[in-house]
């Protein structure tokens, strides 16, 4: 292959964009810019001399440690139903999925509290399901597993939208071929379609556990606010702030303390995405072509 002939290739797989509009350029740096400064402005606003301090209380510990053992379970449980969930609903029939994908987005559009009634309502002490679970000694309102479920309520539409979205876009081709050369349904889906959505799994699992980091109407009350047991960060904020536990400066402390905790893990979660370079896409597409 020649130079100019390779040139050609690359340009069709990755076509130059034209330059951004100035208004598009101009309402995007708007938009970056409130998020900037409010959280600049949070920064700012909180007393960095008494943070020791506020480290230091077995409250704010307490707390954190309630919210990332909580959040990091409801996101496996994300990742466990919402990535077959997401598959079925790329392959399923056109009526049944845009029904299904309805449902699945309604906790997404609801408010927080609604969801919150809403499990009290099927798994609560006298919902629809919560008779059978006290009758064999399963209580879960006002529990460690009630904010875990409140959790994945909440979080799971944002990893079953991004598989099923990454499911459609892929190629169906990589797995007919598969077929076609002897291996079997479940090894085509070990090997060549679940890597495929990897990068897809990840980003949702990314936005999964941040939702559920940061939920709050649904698990106060569905899980109540009970210190060391369902006492996740933004209820110890709200609780500080409010004047029950504490103060407005603590609250402050306590919000920057979680901010930078919540950026810390999502950076290293989207370190384990991985990446592909254009040279490998190119190859992909040839390959893809080829099949």
């Amino acid at each position: 292959m020649t130079l100019h002939s390779e040139q050609r290739t690359r340009s069709r797989v990755h076509p130059t964009r034209s330059r951004t509009p100035v208004l598009v350029t101009v309402l995007a740096i708007a938009a970056l810019a409130s998020i900037t400064l409010s959280l600049v402005a949070l920064f700012i606003r909180v007393d960095w001399t008494s943070l020791p301090e506020v480290l230091g209380n077995g409250r704010m510990l307490s707390a954190l440690a309630v919210s990332f053992g909580t959040a990091i379970c409801a996101t496996a449980l994300c990742v466990i139903f919402g990535v077959p969930l997401g598959m079925w609903l790329a392959r399923s029939p056109r009526v049944l999925g845009n029904t299904v994908r309805a449902i699945v987005l309604v906790p997404m559009l609801m408010p927080p509290l609604v969801g919150g009634l809403a499990l009290l309502a099927f798994v609560g002490r006298r919902g629809l399901l919560g008779d059978l679970l006290a009758s064999v000694g399963i209580v879960l309102p006002f529990t460690t597993p009630a904010v875990v479920i409140a959790q994945v309520f909440v979080a799971m539409p944002f990893l079953v939208i991004a598989v099923e979205q990454a499911h459609r876009a892929a190629d169906p081709r990589f797995e007919h071929v598969a077929r076609t050369l002897g291996a079997s349904r479940t090894d085509a889906f070990w090997r060549v379609t679940l890597p495929m959505l990897r990068p897809a799994i990840v980003a949702g699992a990314t936005m999964s556990f941040a939702r559920a980091l940061a939920e709050f109407g649904a698990t106060t009350l569905f899980a109540g606010n009970v210190e060391g047991v369902t006492r996740t960060m933004p209820m110890a904020i709200y609780t500080t702030f409010s004047g029950t536990g504490g103060g407005v400066e603590e609250a402050y402390a306590l919000a920057a303390v979680m901010l930078v905790a919540a950026i810390a893990v999502l950076i290293a979660l989207r370190g384990w995405q991985p990446t592909m370079a254009p040279d490998s896409e190119s190859r992909r597409a040839g390959g893809a072509d080829r099949a």
